[in-house]
């Protein structure tokens, strides 16, 4: 049986990437073309990964046989090459996030309903060692009852990374700053732990950086179908830049996870009586162990190619998919729920 053929459309940073992790499961798939509105970009994606450029995915469908379409463009864009692709009849791969709005992303969920096809959207870091862990430990009640979570991602993004493309730092392409852009997945990561969020309230500004419409710090909480708690904290403008990093905390144990590693963990299995201690008495550096992920920010982690690797065992009938579009839709009705209370300075009921 003949591999799945693949395209990716979008031939920037990220299409980069998701081109090296086709380079990595050849034996898995085949990339048959690259598209990007600039030829030339998509030439040099084409030349270094294989598969031939277009600068359109019309084009790009007419003259191959493409069962997989990879959405790699501005994330508002997302929604119309998702949609062409699956009303075409193609499997998707989405770059995160699925879109800026719920709206539009309801849009691609419909479509997909449609065409009966297959849709995954990159949230790569459900699949790291240090975050498989720590749901494992809430999935079994070793955190006993979660009752709050903090989601920071403290993060630099200086003045040239805004004005190097028109669309940066605009809600109609990129759908908001730190929170939307930088902090989707440690939202996505307080979501799996926490569960269905039901309200937001946040603050957010733009203090640190010029020309650009949307934040680069946000603040918030969020309110948890379970009762649970969740902060928020996003910002581009913490000069040097720290790290992303998830809280989360029970009755009966703790997981901080930091820069995709486990820097700490203390669970209690059931059944095991819990230890009283004394506020403060626990070093957050202890407990990592050999149970972390590798942290490389802003290079591409083994946990990308676990996720396509989810999606191919998924396309071929040997198992479910790990993230789909109704996951993906909760962390962005955190993110635009947030930036709604931020706008009326009142809290956001969610769907």
């Amino acid at each position: 049986m003949s591999v799945p053929k693949f395209a990716i459309v979008g031939a920037g940073v990220i299409g980069r990437q998701h081109g090296l992790v086709t380079s990595q499961l050849t034996d898995r798939l085949e990339l048959v073309a690259v598209v990007d509105v600039v030829g030339e970009r998509a030439a040099a994606l084409a030349a270094e990964r294989g598969g031939r450029p277009y600068t359109a995915l019309a084009g790009a469908l007419a003259a191959e046989q493409i069962d997989v379409v990879v959405v790699c463009t501005p994330t508002g864009l997302h929604g119309v090459v998702a949609v062409e692709a699956l009303d075409a009849g193609k499997h998707v791969i989405i770059e995160k996030p699925a879109e800026v709005t719920v709206a539009r992303t309801d849009e691609i969920i419909k479509a997909r309903d449609k065409a009966g096809t297959l849709v995954t959207v990159i949230s790569q870091h459900r699949f790291d060692p240090s975050t498989e862990k720590t749901l494992a430990a809430i999935a079994a009640g070793e955190f006993g009852r979660v009752s709050s979570g903090i989601a920071a991602i403290d993060w630099w993004r200086g003045q040239r990374y805004y004005d190097s493309g028109d669309w940066r730092g605009t809600w109609e392409l990129d759908g908001g700053g730190a929170l939307m852009n930088q902090g989707v997945h440690t939202v996505d990561l307080l979501v799996a732990a926490l569960g269905r969020p039901v309200e937001v309230f946040a603050w957010t500004g733009t203090l640190a950086h010029e020309r650009i419409e949307v934040e680069d710090v946000a603040t918030g909480v969020v309110r948890f179908e379970s009762g649970a708690l969740g902060v928020l904290h996003a910002t581009t403008s913490a000069y040097p830049g720290l790290s992303a990093r998830l809280q989360v905390h029970g009755d009966r144990g703790s997981a901080v996870i930091d820069n995709d590693q486990l820097a700490f963990f203390h669970s209690t299995p059931v059944g095991e009586d819990i230890e009283e201690r004394l506020m403060g008495t626990t070093q957050v550096t202890s407990g990592g162990g050999g149970d972390t992920a590798s942290a490389n920010p802003g290079q591409l982690s083994d946990a990308h190619r676990l996720q396509y690797l989810n999606f191919l065992d998924a396309l071929a009938g040997n198992g479910e998919l790990r993230v789909d579009l109704e996951t993906n839709r909760q962390s962005i009705a955190v993110i635009t729920g947030a930036y709604e209370s931020a706008r009326t300075g009142k809290p956001v009921r969610l769907a």
